[in-house]
């Protein structure tokens, strides 16, 4: 084992796609973990295929490399903030954090909170300005918005006097003086790291003490748990006590910025002890888990053996029945959505055609590693409600379950609202940074006032870029993503993050656009397609099969448009008035998942299978629609 004063435990954060995954490759590089004649992919850390397609973190990694006789730990850590719950929990396992900071976008809303969590904790963190080589980059400025963010969160004098780093995680540099200094290696930040974090605070010869900060599953051993060892050693086969604790009054604060340090013992309690048995203990070295006989204090720990863990559980030694760390809070729900079976006539054909039981056996071992997920039953057994952190964290899970071949259909996103003490409805904010062209800046407000968005902060970036600043309610986001990226005609950058609850801020615009749905089932014809295109956006081409009930463009109109995309030209002896053309075309607009789920109404559904995304009502029969909607008006 290693000494722990020649350990550091550190974690990268930082605002998504600032560069944490690739900065983690360069140090790879720098610290010879592959051969240098390996063949090895950018962004290693992010070994899931969905990882690499979207280009962001989904779920937490840590790994290992050495440097002149130091281990150092180094956890990646997801940037969007339908993941930053599980940002906080590995912080735990941290002495200090790598915080990264885009030299041309400076702080963005992530960094905020990642760094407030940081700061709660203790951490004095090491600040790198990263992509300083990029055309407009401003170190100078990127740095003095940081210090003043630091100041902002109430760090201490210690904490403000950070460490700064420049360079280029993408090219494999990193300097402490950008004039002076070759740009060239990575050994000032392996240096800044040795120097500026502490060992990792525990005494190896006390008895083991360790929490549980994330969980994993393994189809043979089970359960698995990943935490640092706070103190003592552990065997393989060692017997352990799990001590199961929780808050007393639940969920301590409906907003994301109350701290452990502001916690009490009073606060929780302790639930449960019992003894349970190490089976199987791992490390990492560079990448890879290495199964050991024996872990100390300061490692980064995987265990196995345990029928159950949960996130926050303590385990001590035998000898310390009662000894137990507070919880960690697992992030609440903001968003919700209904999983249903596929019931379209296409139902079978592309993927497998899964029952409610099938999907909710996949959803059960979802939640076994996704804390931050929910399912419940819901509409009599028809469907199965599932709540996450937002649209992308349900989006992901729907893409997985895709690609192992299910077939199912999905809700429009739905927030998800509390109450207080005065019965007051409390619906979820989020804080939204825009970047645009000073050009595009009028239409943005315009949009986000009709969503109910407050404007905070406002200046000017240069280079005619205008930063604006909103406070606005989680349902004002829905469906605004595309209608910003067309408003500013793909120029804008947008980042939100939840801040809390507050009260209900009325009545939000619904889409202003209807949809044209298909009357007939069967395949599109390009004669019909070319007429119904003036009236609207299209979703699908010629030569595509369509069924009733499917939704095959946007109207220009607040109204649904039925319609028959299946209709032919009538083939007669008599030539046309007209001269025969051909039929011109538009490109129809591609719907994605998350461009799907953004878009629909209410009312309509996104059927999922292997192949294709769908968009159709949620009754596929025109007659029912109507009944329906009688219904709703008699109801008021």
């Amino acid at each position: 084992m290693t000494p722990i004063e020649r350990i550091r435990n550190v974690a990268i954060i930082a605002h998504i796609d600032h560069g944490k995954t690739t900065l983690v490759d360069s140090i790879f590089r720098a610290a010879h973990v592959f051969r240098d004649n390996a063949r090895v992919k950018e962004r290693v850390m992010d070994n899931n295929e969905l990882e690499r397609e979207r280009g962001i973190t989904i779920r937490s990694k840590h790994c290992t490399v050495e440097w002149n006789g130091y281990l150092i730990n180094i956890v990646d850590t997801p940037g969007h903030a339908d993941f930053s719950g599980e940002v906080e929990r590995v912080l735990s396992m941290v002495d200090s954090v790598l915080l990264l900071v885009d030299a041309n976008e400076g702080p963005m809303p992530q960094t905020r909170y990642v760094l407030m969590r940081a700061l709660r904790l203790g951490l004095r963190p090491i600040v790198i300005v990263n992509k300083v080589d990029r055309p407009r980059a401003t170190p100078a400025r990127a740095l003095d918005e940081t210090f003043d963010l630091f100041v902002e969160l109430g760090a201490s004098d210690e904490q403000c006097d950070f460490p700064v780093l420049y360079g280029s995680g993408l090219n494999g540099w990193l300097v402490n003086d950008l004039e002076t200094e070759p740009h060239e290696g990575m050994d000032a930040l392996f240096t800044t790291i040795i120097e500026n974090v502490p060992a990792p605070a525990g005494d190896p010869d006390a008895p083991f003490l360790m929490q549980v900060s994330t969980i994993g599953w393994d189809d043979h051993l089970g359960r698995t748990g990943t935490g640092r060892v706070l103190q003592g050693r552990l065997r393989k086969g060692q017997i352990l006590n799990r001590v199961q604790t929780q808050w007393v009054d639940g969920p301590h604060d409906l907003t994301p910025e109350a701290g452990l340090a502001e916690k009490h013992a009073k606060d929780w309690e302790i639930t449960g002890v019992s003894p349970v048995k190490s089976a199987y203990l791992w490390l990492t070295r560079g990448l890879e888990s290495v199964i050991v006989e024996e872990a100390g204090a300061g490692d980064i720990l995987t265990l196995a053996g345990p029928k159950e863990l949960s996130i926050g559980d303590t385990l001590t030694a035998a000898e310390l029945e009662d000894q137990a760390l507070p919880p960690l809070d697992i992030e609440e729900p903001t968003v919700s959505m209904m999983f249903l079976i596929n019931n379209g006539p296409f139902a079978g054909q592309e993927g497998d055609a899964v029952t409610l039981r099938q999907i909710r056996a996949r959803l059960e071992r979802e939640i076994r590693t996704n804390v931050a997920l929910r399912i419940e039953e819901a509409n009599q057994g028809t469907g199965i409600k599932v709540s996450g952190r937002g649209e992308l964290h349900i989006a992901i899970l729907i893409e997985e379950m895709r690609r192992e071949g299910m077939e199912l259909c999905v809700s429009s996103p739905e927030i998800i609202t509390h109450r207080d003490e005065n019965g007051k409805v409390l619906e979820p904010i989020e804080e939204l940074v825009v970047d645009v062209p000073m050009d595009f800046q009028g239409v943005v407000m315009e949009k986000l006032s009709k969503r109910k968005a407050e404007l905070v902060n406002m200046h000017n970036e240069g280079s005619g870029t205008v930063r604006l600043e909103f406070r606005i309610p989680t349902r004002g986001l829905i469906g605004y993503r595309g209608e910003f990226l067309t408003d500013t005609r793909g120029l804008g950058i947008m980042a939100s993050r939840f801040i809390g609850y507050d009260t209900w801020k009325g009545s939000v615009g619904e889409r202003s656009r209807g949809s044209m749905v298909s009357m007939e089932t069967g395949e599109a014809t390009a004669y019909s397609l070319e007429n119904l295109q003036q009236r609207g956006t299209l979703f699908i081409s010629a030569m595509t099969t369509v069924y009733e009930g499917m939704i095959i463009g946007e109207y220009s109109r607040p109204t649904d448009l039925p319609c028959k995309p299946t209709k032919r030209k009538a083939l007669t002896n008599h030539r046309a008035a007209g001269k025969d053309h051909s039929a011109g075309l538009d490109v129809p607009r591609t719907m994605t998942l998350d461009a799907a789920l953004e878009w629909i109404a209410p009312d309509e559904l996104v059927e999922v299978t292997p192949k294709s995304i769908r968009v159709r009502k949620a009754l596929l029969d025109a007659n029912d629609r109507k009944r329906e909607d009688r219904k709703r008006a008699a109801a008021g």
